[in-house]
């Protein structure tokens, strides 16, 4: 009995020593590169944490030099922000920021600036679609209304898409565009919700137009009742 479990067990090892030996190396391999993958995703998430962290403090220190009003000094900071940290949150609000401070200080040029790097870089299309939001306003009142429009017909995310159209319904209606600026108006009223402020001031702008906006409401009323 004893011998015959020895036959089977040096049969066992035999061909583990041939299968090790046809597929070992390949085995290595993939256990290194498996290993090394699980590593490196590793390494990759410490190290945007740490970025994360390093960017938080940043945005700490532009904040406050924000709140100090001085826009040269915050525009440095921002600069050494966008060096470091391009791709961070924290440095989109950050340029919000400091774009604000900017115009409120008289420097339209450099918060346009700002604003245009935010929306052509920005990771987060939130807030990318906030600085088009407001760079279009400077556009707006600097009478630069294609390039205006052109920045409001692509990026913008879904939730800010009612403030793109009734932007687009602004620039049309100074241009002296009613059916373009109705247009416009009559999607951002539609989609905003019922109980906001935003939604009353699409509406004025759209009575001002000769479009009674309780009609449309009535008509949104009747879609919605038959879905």
């Amino acid at each position: 009995m004893a011998n015959h479990l020895d036959l089977e067990e040096q049969e066992q090892l035999d061909q583990l020593k041939h299968f090790w030996k046809q597929y070992g190396n390949l085995i290595t391999w993939a256990l290194i590169i498996v290993l090394g993958a699980v590593a490196a995703w590793n390494g990759y998430q410490m190290w945007q944490r740490n970025q994360s962290v390093q960017a938080s403090a940043m945005y700490d220190e532009v904040e406050k030099v924000v709140k100090g009003g001085d826009p040269q000094k915050a525009e440095r900071a921002f600069s050494d922000m966008k060096e470091r940290f391009s791709s961070a949150v924290y440095t989109q609000q950050a340029g919000l920021l400091v774009a604000k401070l900017a115009y409120e200080s008289g420097k339209a040029d450099s918060s346009r600036a700002i604003l245009n790097w935010l929306a052509e870089n920005g990771s987060d299309k939130g807030y990318s679609s906030i600085a088009r939001l407001r760079l279009s306003a400077i556009l707006i009142q600097g009478k630069s209304y294609d390039d205006a429009l052109k920045l409001l017909d692509a990026g913008i995310s879904n939730e800010f898409s009612a403030l793109a159209d009734d932007r687009r319904g602004d620039i049309y209606s100074l241009q002296g565009k009613k059916a373009e600026a109705k247009a416009e108006y009559q999607k951002a009223y539609k989609a905003f919700d019922d109980q906001s402020e935003y939604r009353r001031l699409v509406g004025v702008k759209l009575n001002a137009l000769g479009v009674d906006a309780a009609v449309l409401e009535k008509a949104k009323s009747v879609v919605e009742g038959v879905k």
